[in-house]
């Protein structure tokens, strides 16, 4: 079957307007079962101060409900390349929310926060294909792990899923696998990667419904557009800010190398003051 490529923003935003798909995709990561589900995407402009530009795009949020009854906010976050400026905009973002209220039941509420990164490129340290950083209260005293959770806590801190999908092989045997197998970056029939063939058997009712999505977006002419629209945009600002980038990291490396001599120099001069003070 032909489907569309999922780590664009577009693509995304459809899969997950499916009730059964939005469940699907945080619960299998989450590991919890999830009773109800709203995503919300987020308007953004992405804005390149070095090349004046200024691109939209999709966040993601979901405000889930798990079968213990607690309540959580998902942020999602998508991002096909590695730039130094999208780690700023991702710990402003995740700053802007833990300051916003929600509302469940008409009352006003502080939610616990879980993030998950769909990353569209390698992290070099880091060769599994989905991960999960996770959090332990540790007793400093008696030097071991606390059981049991305090709402003070989990509110301030967080959990992160992190996901890389140019490391998701053809395995395909958990719920896991099944789900990272629609985000597997092979088999493509285009040469700008936006649809591609899914060769795996469609065994359980979620990655049917996935499947079916996708091949909409990647064979309906009007959805196909708008992510061609999508990869030119981002082409465009990797194009044109690419020198601008580099010239910006040489000066940041000579400053920092000004700074360093300038340190050592000083520590030089107190050093041998304090010896002239020593002979006197």
């Amino acid at each position: 079957m032909v489907i569309a490529n999922p780590i664009y923003d577009v693509v995304f935003k459809r899969m997950m307007e499916n009730d059964k798909v939005a469940k699907f995709f945080i619960g299998t990561l989450l590991e919890q079962t999830i009773e109800t589900v709203e995503v919300k995407p987020q308007e953004f402009t992405y804005v390149d101060e070095l090349a004046g530009l200024a691109v939209f795009r999709l966040d993601f949020i979901a405000t889930i409900k798990t079968d213990s009854g607690e309540y959580k906010k998902v942020l999602i976050e998508i991002q096909k390349a590695k730039n130094h400026i999208d780690l700023m905009r991702f710990r402003n973002y995740l700053a802007e929310q833990y300051k916003k209220e929600d509302v469940i039941n008409d009352e006003k509420v502080i939610l616990p926060i879980t993030t998950i990164y769909i990353l569209g490129f390698k992290l070099p340290e880091i060769s599994s294909a989905c991960m999960k950083i996770e959090r332990n209260y540790w007793d400093l005293i008696e030097k071991k792990i606390i059981e049991g959770k305090s709402d003070f806590v989990e509110k301030l801190t967080h959990d992160s899923f992190i996901v890389q999908v140019n490391r998701i092989t053809d395995r395909y045997q958990t719920r896991l696998d099944k789900l990272l197998s629609v985000f597997e970056q092979t088999n493509f029939i285009d040469d700008k990667k936006i649809t591609k063939e899914f060769k795996h058997s469609t065994d359980i009712e979620e990655v049917e419904i996935i499947t079916e999505i996708l091949h909409h977006s990647g064979t309906n002419p009007e959805e196909r557009k708008m992510i061609e629209n999508e990869q030119e945009a981002w082409r465009t600002v990797d194009a044109m800010t690419e020198g601008l980038r580099e010239k910006v990291m040489e000066q940041s490396k000579v400053i920092k190398e000004k700074d360093q001599a300038l340190t050592e120099k000083d520590q030089l001069i107190a050093e041998l003051l304090k010896k002239l003070d020593e002979k006197k």
